[in-house]
């Protein structure tokens, strides 16, 4: 019975064989029984039209982008053999992402089905298989061997994973949520990580009001969370804040949150019924809850209401975890600071490592005193869409030293950690490589006439940011893209002072945007143009 049950998991483990064959997919055959001109994956072309082609204009076919492993067509040309002939490839792709599918082994997802009809006879029978919690979609085939017991801690873990629900001394942690209808069904687990929201119809009677559970606080704290799954640490839920809510929809927030306020029956009114919980958990990146919160909405239900609608939410914060603020979603806006940070050696992209805490581009900032040296570490942050201008005074004596200076401007003017990438959208996340456009850093000097070159210094005196940014998207909706900064540090030749002399330099430093979707102004290299003659209602119904 062993050698049967491991054989049936393997059966149940392995990959099945691709649904699809990439090599016979062509997205760009167009025309039938024709060669599609530059289609490279086009059965109906010959050797001859491959050496006409100038490019392959699908250069990679791929199947369902969501596997883990998959097939990938690669067509190429190889344009120094004569004639040029067509290069076919078939190589094994592996997604990057941690969230993929490991195989595609349930059949009936690949076809649309028919859904059951719910019927006066059969919905009873519907609503048990799926009106609860969860309900299984797997069939029957795949429940292989379930009389042969799992060894033993086989479904033991040390740590909650993504979607596991979160599990309680008695149960699991409820979300209420609406199920087949709007009313609440308080079946509903919370998932590990899943951020949820719900809002559901609960049916009341003001006379029973002290007796119904899901209108008390307790029944939503009295069951501790354990901190991980199937162990005996547990972690209480704490009361985080208490607002209560009038009849007019009113909310006050009580100073104390330290007594619990159970619903009771006052003038043909049930007050302290719970409307809201909103719960937030805090984990350990092992996974592992350490502190659980609720904060209630408690308000008053008329004699009249028959029901009354509860919303329900949590959420999840990892711990000492700082949140990354956004500057839009998805594109930038004017106003809020454009985005940046640096890639750590051995990191694949740019992470939480960024060039101050808030995670920004920042520019020197101007003091009351304009003392250079005084405002080392002075940073402002730059706004999108905003040109800005800063600078400060440099009082240069005789017995300052070139290199030290010259470090310490270079540390006024770009800061201790100048980032090297700035996010591209208003949203973009550490982890999208794509989503981070480069710094280029230029460095220019000014030529100085000097007397004595030996006894000259080379000082920085200027920065100026250039922000290069499009519009894109919809032309209904454009959002501001950023696709090139350049950085540029300009320095200059400062002569050796005599003793006893001083001299004042402007050390300055600047950010300008320039919008390269804009139609290009006079002077400058326009794109083609095509004098035609539109009918007169083109554009309608706009003007």
């Amino acid at each position: 019975p062993a050698d049967i049950h491991d054989s049936s998991q393997a059966r149940v483990r392995s990959a099945p064989a691709p649904v699809t064959d990439v090599a016979k997919l062509c997205v760009c055959d167009l025309l039938v029984a024709q060669c599609d001109t530059n289609c490279c994956c086009d059965p109906d072309c010959s050797a001859d039209d491959f050496s006409l082609f100038t490019t392959c204009s699908v250069p990679v076919v791929t199947g369902d982008s969501q596997l883990c492993s998959q097939k990938a067509a690669v067509y190429s040309l190889d344009v120094e053999a004569n004639p040029p002939e067509r290069i076919f490839k078939l190589i094994d792709r592996v997604n990057p992402s941690i969230f993929c599918i490991h195989a595609t082994n349930y059949k009936e997802a690949l076809y649309l089905k028919s859904p059951e009809i719910p019927t006066p006879e059969n919905f009873d029978q519907l609503l048990d298989k799926f009106g609860g919690a969860t309900f299984s979609a797997e069939p029957d085939s795949w429940n292989l061997d379930t009389d042969t017991p799992n060894p033993p801690d086989a479904n033991e873990t040390s740590r909650y994973e993504y979607g596991v629900p979160v599990q309680t001394e008695d149960a699991f942690l409820r979300l209420p949520s609406p199920v087949v209808s709007s009313w609440c069904s308080d079946a509903n687990p919370a998932g590990f990580l899943v951020n949820q929201a719900t809002k559901c119809i609960r049916s009341v009677s003001v006379e029973k009001c002290d007796s119904i559970q899901a209108l008390s606080m307790l029944f939503y704290i009295n069951s501790s969370i354990l901190a991980v799954p199937k162990s005996s640490q547990m972690v209480n839920i704490t009361v985080q804040s208490i607002a209560v809510q009038s009849l007019n929809g009113m909310r006050t927030l009580l100073n104390s949150s330290d007594v619990l306020r159970l619903p009771m029956v006052l003038d043909e009114l049930c007050i302290n019924a719970v409307l809201g919980v909103s719960y937030h958990i805090t984990h350990t990146d092992t996974g592992e809850i350490i502190e659980a919160a609720a904060a209630f909405v408690l308000g008053a239900i008329s004699k009249e209401a028959l029901s009354v609608e509860q919303s329900f939410e949590i959420s999840f914060t990892q711990e000492n975890a700082q949140p990354v603020p956004l500057s839009g979603n998805p594109g930038y806006v004017v106003g809020l600071p454009v985005r940046a940070g640096f890639r750590p050696q051995g990191y694949p992209s740019p992470a939480a490592f960024l060039s101050n805490k808030h995670s920004q581009l920042t520019i020197l900032q101007s003091t009351s005193t304009q003392d250079c040296l005084a405002a080392q570490g002075a940073r402002a942050p730059v706004l999108f869409g905003y040109n800005m201008i800063s600078g400060c005074k440099l009082r240069i004596t005789a017995a300052m030293k070139c290199q030290p200076l010259a470090q310490t401007l270079l540390d006024v003017l770009k800061g201790q950690n100048f980032p090297e990438y700035v996010a591209s959208f208003g949203n973009s996340q550490a982890q999208d490589v794509l989503d981070w456009v480069p710094i280029t850093q230029l460095h220019i000097s000014e030529q100085m006439i000097c007397n004595t070159l030996q006894s000259s210094c080379q000082i920085p005196v200027s920065l100026g940011i250039e922000v290069k940014w499009t519009k894109y998207g919809s032309l209904v909706n454009p959002q501001a893209r950023i696709v090139n900064v350049t950085a540029t540090v300009t320095t200059t030749t400062l002569k050796q002072l005599p003793s006893g002399r001083e001299r004042i330099i402007p050390i300055t430093s600047s950010v300008v945007f320039t919008d390269i979707s804009s139609p290009a102004e006079p002077g400058y290299k326009a794109w083609p143009t095509i004098n035609i003659k539109l009918p007169f209602d083109f554009f309608y119904p706009f003007v």
